[in-house]
C-alpha cells in the first residue's frame, strides 16, 4: 500500500496528548505562510505572546512560545536558568519529575530529589523542608499536572516559601495550561513551560513558557553561557519582542503559530473560566462513570487531573489488548501506563476541543461493549 496522508483515518484523541484539533485551527494553519520577520506574522507573535499572559495568569514580558514541543521547553526552563554546580532540587512522582532530573543533571547540576509514590502528591511540606534543608538551592522544579499519572500538584504553600528566598520556583504546566488555572504570578512561579497540544487544543509543536522578572535577571547574570544557543531566552527575546530591539534569531514555525492565535482566540471566546468549567464538569463525569464500571482510579483521590483520569481496568483486566481493540474497532485512542504503571493503567485524555460528555458518551459505549 503506498503510505499518503490523504489515507489517514480521523482518530478521537482521548490520549494523554495530542487532543483533538478544531476545524477553525486546522483552517487557520492553512493561511498563506509569510515570512519570520514580516511585519504581519511579527503582530501575529505578538498577539499570541498577550493571550498567553492571560492563560498564564501572568504579566511577565518573557512570554512567548518555544519552537519545539513541551520536551524543548522542558529543557529551556532549565538551561537558562541552571549552570554548572547549581543545587536544583525536584520533585518526582512520576515520568516528567524524573526527566527533570535527568535534563538537570546533564547540566551539571547537583540534584536533590524529593520523590511520592506514583499516583500521589508530593507533600508540600516536604518540598518546604527540602528547601529549608538546602537554602542555597538556586530552583526547585515540580510538575503541576503530570502526565503519567493523572495527578494534580499543590502550588500555593511552595511559592509563597520560595517567594522570599533567591530560589527560584520552576514549573511544569504541559498538560494544565488551559485546563485548569496556573496562575502564575499569584503562585509566585518564576518558570512556567507547556505546550500546545494538550488543553490548548493546538497540534503539538509549539511550547508556551514564561520567565518571571527575577528569572530574567538570573539568565542575565550567568556566569557562563547557557548551554543551548536554539534555547538561550536572552537571544529570543530580541526576536519574540521582548528585547531592546527585534532581532532574527531563527525561522519559527509560522503556520504553526497561526494554529496557537487561533486556539488561543477560541480560548477566550469561550472564557477562560468557562473552558476550566468544562473540563472540570466532563472529567467528573468521566470519573464516576469509570468506578460505576468497576475501573479503579490511579491518582489519590482529592487531587485528580479532570482533564486527564488515569484507572485500571475492572476485575485486573489486561488493558493493552483492549485498548488496541478500542482503536482497531471504534477508533478512538486512549493511552497506556508509563513507567511502574506500564500494562496496568489506561490514561484517558478530556482536554481541549475532546472534553466534551460527546466524547465521554462515544468512549463508554465502546468500552460496554469491548467488557461486556
Amino acid at each position: 500500500m503506498t503510505v499518503s496522508v490523504s489515507n489517514i483515518q480521523e482518530r478521537l484523541l482521548l490520549g494523554p496528548g495530542p487532543s483533538p484539533v478544531t476545524d477553525r485551527i486546522l483552517q487557520a494553519m492553512a493561511r498563506p505562510t509569510l515570512g519570520h520577520l514580516d511585519p504581519q506574522f511579527l503582530a501575529i507573535m505578538d498577539d499570541v505572546n498577550e493571550r498567553l499572559r492571560r492563560v498564564y495568569g501572568t504579566t511577565n514580558e518573557l512570554t512567548f512560545p518555544v519552537s519545539g514541543t513541551g520536551s524543548a521547553a522542558q529543557e529551556a526552563s532549565l538551561a537558562n536558568v541552571v549552570e554548572p554546580g547549581d543545587k536544583v532540587i525536584v520533585g518526582i512522582n512520576g515520568v516528567f519529575g524524573g526527566r527533570l532530573t535527568e535534563m538537570a543533571r546533564r547540566m551539571g547540576a547537583e540534584v536533590v530529589t524529593v520523590e511520592a509514590e506514583w499516583g500521589r502528591i508530593i507533600d508540600p511540606q516536604r518540598m518546604i523542608e527540602a528547601h529549608a534543608a538546602h537554602p542555597e538551592a538556586r530552583v526547585l522544579a515540580i510538575v503541576h499536572a503530570e502526565t503519567s499519572t493523572g495527578v494534580r500538584q499543590p502550588l500555593k504553600e511552595i511559592g509563597e516559601v520560595l517567594a522570599g528566598s533567591e530560589t527560584l520556583f520552576l514549573v511544569d504546566a504541559v498538560t494544565s495550561l488551559g485546563g485548569i488555572p496556573v496562575d502564575v504570578d499569584a503562585h509566585h512561579i518564576d518558570v512556567c513551560y507547556s505546550g500546545t497540544q494538550k488543553c490548548l487544543g493546538v497540534p503539538p509543536g509549539l511550547a508556551p513558557i514564561t520567565f518571571s522578572p527575577r528569572a530574567v535577571e538570573r539568565i542575565r547574570s550567568r556566569k557562563s553561557p547557557c548551554q543551548s544557543w536554539y534555547l538561550d531566552a536572552a537571544l529570543l527575546a530580541d526576536y519574540v519582542g521582548a528585547g531592546a530591539q527585534r532581532k532574527y534569531h531563527h525561522t519559527a514555525p509560522i503556520n504553526m503559530m497561526y494554529g496557537l492565535h487561533e486556539g488561543l482566540v477560541l480560548l477566550e471566546e469561550e472564557g477562560i473560566e468557562a473552558r476550566f468549567r468544562r473540563h472540570a464538569e466532563v472529567g467528573a463525569a468521566l470519573q464516576s462513570s469509570l468506578e460505576e464500571r468497576g475501573f479503579t482510579l490511579f491518582a489519590q483521590e482529592g487531587h485528580r487531573l479532570p482533564q486527564l483520569t488515569s484507572a485500571a481496568l475492572p476485575g485486573g483486566r489486561e488493558e493493552g489488548p483492549v485498548r488496541k481493540e478500542l482503536l482497531t474497532r471504534f477508533g478512538i485512542e486512549v493511552g497506556g501506563g508509563l513507567g511502574p504503571a506500564a500494562g496496568k493503567i489506561w490514561r484517558v485524555g478530556l482536554m481541549g476541543s475532546g472534553a466534551t460528555h460527546e466524547s465521554v458518551g462515544r468512549l463508554l459505549a465502546a468500552v460496554d461493549e469491548l467488557l461486556g
